[in-house]
């Protein structure tokens, strides 16, 4: 269904939107280090500064750009709202960092473009002008944002913001007070300014909008354009006018900043800095540069197209923006680590750096919170966060093979400071220490499913799959100390992960498949004993991933997830979904039947599942679990997501009308970990310290495939061919630069480019 509402261009690096009434709004993502702003194919968004203690500055929380014709008082929106009027030649094009909304309206022809620039905050809107018309018009642009820096509008409220116009800096200007950067509040203010001459203004939303009005036909544009309006302790709002006539086939281009400044000079600084001559051309070049280089360091090539341009640009991405952005609503700990991991495998670097910058947010006993927002640390009383660090560590320490990162000192949250492996020893440490019934790891108030909440508040309950987890990370936490020759920590992380490891079996396994978790009064859940919830997929995929099975159980485990939980939309995160209310399990239980955690296919489960089914060889589970994830593949069940980027979830048949529809996109852990799923064990490259090591599970359609990957100081590009029978999982042969060569290990040489031929049979 998807695919009738647009495409992607020849190298999958923007994705053209046709129509703008599509069942939901279609989001692109636009950000620096200091502001983050959303747009959908009808401008729909948001855009916000945030300082290193989350304190956020919300400037806009929608914005439009009205096109009025003076002579007959028409006026349409150059973002395609309404969208029941014919507009035509629509397309919306969302890029790496930029999002262009082109139409034609009454032979008006308009594009409206924002990104948003490196190093400043604010966004950047660029508007073309093109009369279509036998005669000439005379036109008005008004662009216009709704902001909330004055706090959000209710009935019968304060909203205390000063709005005016600053006529030496041709800007509509907001003035507000803030914390941001401080710690107490200072002046700033919220602007709007353009590089055209402005003739008229609006700072005031009854103004503008009207007492009664709406958004989509303000009072002021009905009326012939804005008001000049002032706002004393009313609510605020953002809107300039320029206007101009334009002869038959003449066009024009208008830029506007919307943005943010703690001092009026900085508004005129930003002005020069993109209104003077090339300037703003040359900050869009580089912000589409900047994206593109961040993610160059691995592409792949398979027989499916659209795959290819999802990964090789969108899914990079996306993991780019969670591993600082996290889930954006908020700055989870736990989102970014593990989307660092996951970015590890695209941009060592820049992961690292991002990395380090999160372990600041690490308490010293080694306890992590659930995120920091509006300058507070929150922990949520989830349990699993800490337990992230070892292995974005890990990942990152075989990527970069550079031991001395882990001798770099990072702060705590509060003001202490530490070596990177004191970080990970406190964390692996204070989950040891954690241990509730059964000696299992306490779940608190949550583990990884935030939504199970209230199993263990009164610190009682465990979780089996954050024992396991933790089992995964200590580990690698021994493999770490005993590179480092810390012998007597890895010698007592050994002897701890062997008696975790008795005790999952002992306590863990249900006779067909691993428990979820233990309740504060001792009731399983995730167990064939439950009425509702039998089975959760994560105790079961990790089993594969940790190696913590004995006996053969991952095995078992991984056949109760067929014969369980698969269905044609994708495989659930568990079930049977509940239909009640459970106060000893949490607001999953609250959720409808089918929803997220609550029995609905949850894709960041499922590239989980992608990778245990790697590291198991079930070369046809791959296949069949890659179709079903990716959005524009419908073999199985068409879906109705967006084709450019990856959802958090569908919705299965228990949802009932929302059956293969998506939840929430971008901000998700899915596309992070799909991206590190296909490289790492699909394709099967798993950097050690001594080099980069081949494990493959390929799809039985790839019979031909490729990837290249840049791996510390040297690039490999590597080509796997499978025979045409039968399944593939053993390499038979390896060719590097035409020479035979007879190890899994591949050779490491700086600067060198290696050209791999690997023969699967």
């Amino acid at each position: 269904m998807s695919e009738a509402y647009g495409f992607f261009s020849a190298e999958g690096k923007e994705f053209t939107i046709t129509t703008p009434k599509i069942p939901r709004h279609w989001y692109n993502y636009m950000w620096n280090d200091s502001y983050i702003s959303f747009c959908s194919q009808v401008g729909f968004g948001e855009g916000f500064a945030q300082d290193s203690a989350g304190r956020r500055i919300h400037l806009i929380s929608n914005r439009n750009l009205y096109v009025l014709d003076v002579e007959n008082r028409n006026f349409w929106t150059a973002n395609a709202l309404p969208v029941r009027k014919h507009y035509r030649g629509y397309q919306c094009v969302h890029g790496l960092g930029y999002s262009e909304i082109k139409l034609e309206y009454q032979s008006i022809q308009t594009s409206f473009r924002v990104f948003v620039p490196e190093a400043e905050k604010c966004e950047i809107w660029t508007v073309r002008v093109k009369n279509n018309r036998s005669t000439a018009c005379k036109l008005k642009v008004i662009p216009y944002y709704k902001t909330e820096i004055d706090g959000p509008y209710k009935p019968q409220g304060y909203n205390t913001g000063t709005g005016f116009f600053d006529e030496s800096l041709k800007s509509v200007i907001g003035r507000s007070f803030t914390a941001f950067d401080a710690g107490r509040d200072a002046e700033f203010f919220g602007f709007l300014t353009g590089d055209k001459h402005i003739t008229g203004y609006d700072s005031r939303k009854n103004a503008f909008i009207g007492t009664y009005g709406e958004e989509l036909a303000p009072d002021a544009v009905n009326d012939g354009g804005c008001t000049n309006s002032e706002c004393i302790s009313e609510k605020l709002c953002f809107a300039l006018e320029t206007t101009f006539t334009l002869k038959s086939g003449e066009e024009c281009e208008i830029n506007f900043i919307a943005g943010i400044a703690f001092h009026k000079a900085d508004i005129e600084r930003i002005k020069h800095k993109f209104f003077t001559a090339d300037c703003l051309q040359l900050a869009f070049k580089e912000t589409k540069q900047k994206f593109s280089t961040q993610i160059e360091g691995v592409s792949i090539h398979t027989p499916d197209e659209k795959l290819n341009f999802l990964f090789n640009n969108w899914l990079k991405h996306q993991t780019n923006m969670g591993s600082r952005w996290a889930r954006v609503r908020h700055n989870g700990f736990r989102d970014m680590t593990s989307d660092c991991e996951c970015f590890s495998v695209v941009n060592q670097d820049l992961a690292w750096e991002r990395l380090k910058r999160v372990l600041k947010y690490q308490y010293s006993n080694g306890y992590a919170p659930r995120t920091f927002i509006d300058g507070s640390i929150r922990d949520n009383h989830y349990a699993d966060n800490t337990v992230w660090l070892t292995f974005a560590v890990s990942s990152l320490l075989n990527e970069r093979g550079k031991l001395s990162m882990l001798e770099e000192i990072v702060e705590f949250n509060d003001g202490s400071s530490a070596s990177v492996y004191e970080h990970l020893k406190r964390s692996v440490d204070f989950l040891w220490n954690f241990r509730g019934l059964h000696g299992l790891i306490r779940i608190w108030g949550g583990d990884w499913n935030d939504c199970m909440n209230k199993a263990g508040l009164n610190g009682k309950g465990v979780s089996v799959w954050l024992s396991i987890a933790w089992y995964r990370a200590c580990k690698q936490f021994a493999e770490i100390a005993r590179l480092k020759e810390e012998v007597q920590d890895a010698d007592q992380a050994e002897i701890r992960a062997a008696e975790m490891r008795e005790i999952i079996d002992a306590f863990g396994w249900d006779g067909e498949y691993y428990l979820a978790a233990y309740t504060d009064d001792g009731k399983k859940l995730g167990s064939k004993e439950c009425e509702e919830g039998k089975i959760f997929i994560l105790p079961q995929l990790w089993a594969v991933l940790s190696g913590v099975s004995q006996e053969g159980k991952d095995q078992l485990a991984m056949n109760a997830v067929d014969k369980y939980l698969d269905r044609e939309l994708g495989t659930l995160i568990s079930w049977p979904a509940y239909t009640q209310n459970l106060n000893d399990v949490g607001i999953m239980t609250q959720k409808p039947t089918g929803t997220q955690e609550n029995g609905g296919v949850y894709l960041h489960a499922s590239a989980w599942k992608l990778a245990a089914d790697c590291l198991l060889k079930r070369n046809e589970k791959v296949q069949e679990g890659l179709e079903k994830i990716l959005p524009f593949n419908s073999k199985w069940k068409a879906k109705s997501a967006e084709p450019y980027i990856l959802c958090n979830s569908y919705f299965p048949e228990e949802a009932g009308y929302r059956y293969g529809t998506p939840g929430q996109s971008w901000r998700t852990a899915s596309g992070a970990w799909l991206t590190k799923a296909i490289v790492y064990y699909v394709y099967g490259l798993q950097p050690e310290l001594e080099g980069l090591r081949l494990n493959p599970c390929l799809p039985p359609d790839w019979k031909i495939c490729s990837i290249s990957k840049k791996f510390r100081n040297a690039l490999y590009h590597i080509t796997y061919e499978q025979s045409k029978e039968g399944v593939c999982n053993n390499i038979v042969d390896i060719e590097i630069n035409n020479i035979a060569y007879c190890s899994s290990l591949l050779p490491y040489h700086e600067n060198t480019t290696y050209d791999v031929k690997v023969i699967l049979g």
